[in-house]
């Protein structure tokens, strides 16, 4: 009998120690940012670093709102972000309603179309955007930059919640409207809630892209209108790069992606669907 026990937790003993692998691989980078972060400069650079904490000081960070305005790149990220995300789910939650609910001529060309889009390197349409932006006098402007990544967040942000929508059963629009509901009102009373967390996982993923989208914003905007992500290149001179500061910012720059994700985690971890139906 111990012998079957011991034979049975053998094979989840090497998962778990894979899991932990795993998680070490992706949080050694995240953890050498703090580290590099909180240790003085000095000590950034030494050819021969410490795995472990040498000391902790604050300075790096206050070398980081002094090198350069903080607040300002920060600010125009999150006007940025937040612009993508509402106009993106606004308009992506529409073409995915319309593509998963309704047939009509060309459904399935516009179904490839979305694939393609998302299979074209981002650096393969820079030029075309820059001259377009600066056809349309867009050029150096935040809302042509929000348009611009709009092109790749929207086509991911419908083919999500396109997966979402098909997973709902169209028996639970269809009861809600027997009892009384016009299919506006079904959607809203019955689908919407369990589409809920599908929208806010997709909400997420189009944040993060517009929050650390670097390419773009320094091709598109100058150095009065920087974001966040380009704000990190000033720690970059022609007399070397402050690693030290650098990743103080790349620090305070992680605290609104960290805190949006404690915020919705539970919605992003919830079920869509689970006892909605039965049999």
């Amino acid at each position: 009998m111990s012998s079957t026990l011991t034979g049975r937790r053998a094979p989840k003993l090497w998962w778990n120690l894979l899991g932990l692998l795993v998680f070490a691989t992706a949080g050694f980078p995240l953890y050498w940012m703090l580290d590099t972060a909180f240790k003085p400069a000095e000590d950034a650079i030494d050819p021969d670093p410490s795995l472990l904490p040498t000391g902790i000081t604050f300075a790096n960070f206050g070398r980081a709102l002094d090198i350069a305005d903080f607040w300002g790149p920060v600010g125009r990220s999150l006007v940025v972000s937040l612009a993508v995300v509402v106009i993106g789910m606004a308009v992506g939650l529409l073409a995915a309603l319309a593509i998963s609910r309704y047939a009509f001529r060309g459904r399935k060309i516009v179904i490839v179309g979305i694939l393609a889009v998302q299979m074209v390197p981002l650096v393969a349409m820079i030029i075309p955007v820059f001259l377009l932006l600066n056809d349309l006098g867009q050029y150096d402007r935040l809302t042509g930059l929000i348009i611009t990544y709009l092109t790749f967040v929207l086509p991911f942000t419908v083919w999500t919640l396109r997966g979402f929508i098909v997973n709902i059963p169209k028996e639970l629009e269809e009861a809600a409207m027997v009892d009384g509901c016009s299919r506006t009102g079904a959607f809203l009373r019955v689908v919407f809630p369990l589409l809920a967390p599908g929208m806010v996982a997709t909400s997420v993923y189009g944040f993060i892209q517009a929050w650390n989208e670097y390419l773009y914003a320094l091709m598109l905007l100058s150095q009065r209108n920087q974001t966040a992500t380009v704000w990190l290149g000033n720690f970059t001179t022609k007399h070397g790069t402050e690693y030290a500061p650098m990743m103080a910012g790349a620090t305070m720059m992680a605290v609104p992606i960290v805190a949006l994700f404690l915020l919705v985690q539970r919605k992003m971890a919830a079920g869509l669907t689970a006892g909605a139906v039965k049999g």
